[in-house]
């Protein structure tokens, strides 16, 4: 039997760490990000609606879309990112749904633990896909801070990306499991490890 768990959380909030931490215990990692990567490459399906609706200035020289130049761009304008998500977001579902089916397939009579590392598990509408979910939990102040620092914003511009998903207490609410990165690494290692033995106890 496989379980499979979608780890989400709000921007910044330290969601990949805590993949990584998961991976090291035996999880298979799917990392929606690099999906979401994927997908708007050069003359795929997302990339020529990219194109129609945002035009050719969001695009380098080698025709790659400029994903900060779009970023920039949609979240300044809630109807703008609307559609952007319109288009990602199911070209991502699908390709999460072709690597459930081929674990599912895969693994018949084997216990293995499928984690789906994607920020808009909820917004997306994918959360129906999963067994359970986890999330990667830092209060807005954090938020703010580290998303500052990441991504060079004004403090305007990284509420903007904040705001622009569902508040982290909504996702907590809908959880099966929290984890709280706030602090330490070995602090969120030890919630990881926790939560990794129950996953495993269950499907035993």
């Amino acid at each position: 039997m496989a379980l499979i768990i979608g780890l989400t959380g709000g921007i910044v909030s330290g969601k990949s760490t805590v993949a990584l931490m998961f991976k090291d215990l035996g999880a298979k990692i799917v990392d929606a990000d690099k999906l979401g990567h994927s997908v708007i490459l050069p003359h795929e399906p997302a990339w020529e609606k990219i194109v129609k609706i945002f035009g050719k200035d969001v695009l380098q020289n080698d025709l790659t879309i400029d994903r900060e130049k779009l970023g920039k761009i949609v979240f300044a304008n809630q109807s703008l990112l609307k559609k952007l998500n319109d288009i990602t977001h199911p070209e991502i579902t699908k390709i999460i749904k072709k690597e459930i089916d081929s674990l599912k397939n895969k693994t018949y009579n084997q216990k293995k633990i499928l984690i789906i590392d994607a920020a808009l598990i909820y917004e997306a509408k994918i959360d129906r896909l999963m067994d359970k979910i986890i999330v990667v939990y830092i209060d807005e102040d954090e938020q703010i801070k580290r998303l500052i620092k990441r991504n060079n914003l004004s403090k305007d511009e990284a509420l903007q990306r904040i705001k622009s998903q569902m508040p982290m207490k909504e996702k907590v609410k809908m959880a099966d499991y929290v984890i709280d990165n706030s602090n330490s690494l070995d602090k969120t290692k030890k919630q990881v490890e926790k939560i990794w033995k129950n996953l495993v106890s269950s499907i035993s």
